[in-house]
């Protein structure tokens, strides 16, 4: 919508999209999907998204990582959250009136092939037990990623392979599975005892700044007590123009580098620091 003036557009946001995607994604896709973006905030603001707005009631915008303009909508630190709750009251409107109907705690089993065409699922109630078989025009998959598949993931426990899978069994093509989104921002492991990783808020590199101990010897002592000049800021250091907001690969496999040179922080050495000394000074 380019509300800062900052000089964005389709085409900008149609260029960081591409190269957050580390250049793999089908292009007339993502420009398709720049083009229509304005229509989605519009809708998702119907549907009863509260964003951030300005004193005069305009919606807001902010930075985030992979742009070099303000161009984020957002709902405080929550804004996945919060379109999430947008998207399942809208559903749940639809339900009401009855042009849905809803079959909670149901696991699909198996995809109907007649031709070669999907024409319907057979499905289990996860409570009885109970086998039923639906049929249909099209058949629509839409079972979240499988973060899972790496272990320890931000995802839901139950957002696992297993749908995609049974489709891929009855000939679903499988396509582009690096395509696995990866968040920088998250509490680091902190022992065997986990069966997910708590999230963060990656609008928390807005104002912290990522960084490790220059030398290994000082990752065992506490942040305070290390200078300033100690201080690597890795990624202002390697990606100038993005600093610390370059896009989450970049910023993942960073990350992953100076802890295989041995400078991660925290119990494990698989940590790095996101500093908001500067932030709270000025703030």
């Amino acid at each position: 919508k380019n509300y800062q003036n900052d000089g964005d557009s389709v085409h900008r946001l149609f260029y960081d999209t591409i190269k957050g995607g580390d250049f793999r994604a089908r292009e007339a896709n993502v420009h398709r999907l720049a083009e229509v973006s304005n229509n989605i905030i519009d809708q998702c603001v119907a549907q009863g998204v509260p964003f951030a707005r300005e004193y005069g009631g305009q919606l807001d915008n902010r930075s985030f990582g992979g742009a070099q303009v303000s161009r984020t909508f957002y709902a405080r630190g929550q804004t996945g959250q919060q379109l999430l709750l947008g998207a399942y009251s809208a559903l749940s409107r639809q339900i009401g009136a009855g042009t849905v109907k809803m079959y909670p705690r149901t696991e699909m089993l198996d995809v109907v092939l007649i031709d070669g065409h999907a024409k319907g699922i057979i499905t289990r109630d996860m409570v009885t037990g109970k086998i039923e078989r639906h049929a249909a025009d099209a058949v629509i998959m839409a079972t979240g990623g499988y973060g899972n598949v790496f272990y320890l993931s931000t995802n839901a426990v139950g957002c696992n392979v297993t749908a995609g899978y049974r489709a891929h069994k009855r000939g679903a093509a499988f396509a582009n599975p690096c395509y696995t989104q990866i968040h920088p921002t998250c509490i680091p492991v902190t022992g065997d005892h986990q069966s997910k990783l708590t999230l963060m808020s990656e609008s928390l590199r807005n104002d912290g700044r990522v960084w490790v101990p220059k030398n290994q010897e000082d990752c065992g002592k506490p942040a305070r007590e290390i200078a300033d000049g100690d201080r690597d800021y890795y990624l202002e250091r390697k990606y100038p123009s993005f600093g610390n907001l370059a896009p989450r690969d970049i910023a993942s496999r960073a990350a992953k580098e100076v802890c295989d040179e041995g400078r991660g922080v925290g119990p494990t050495g698989l940590g790095v620091y996101l500093d908001f000394g500067d932030a709270i000074k000025r703030l």
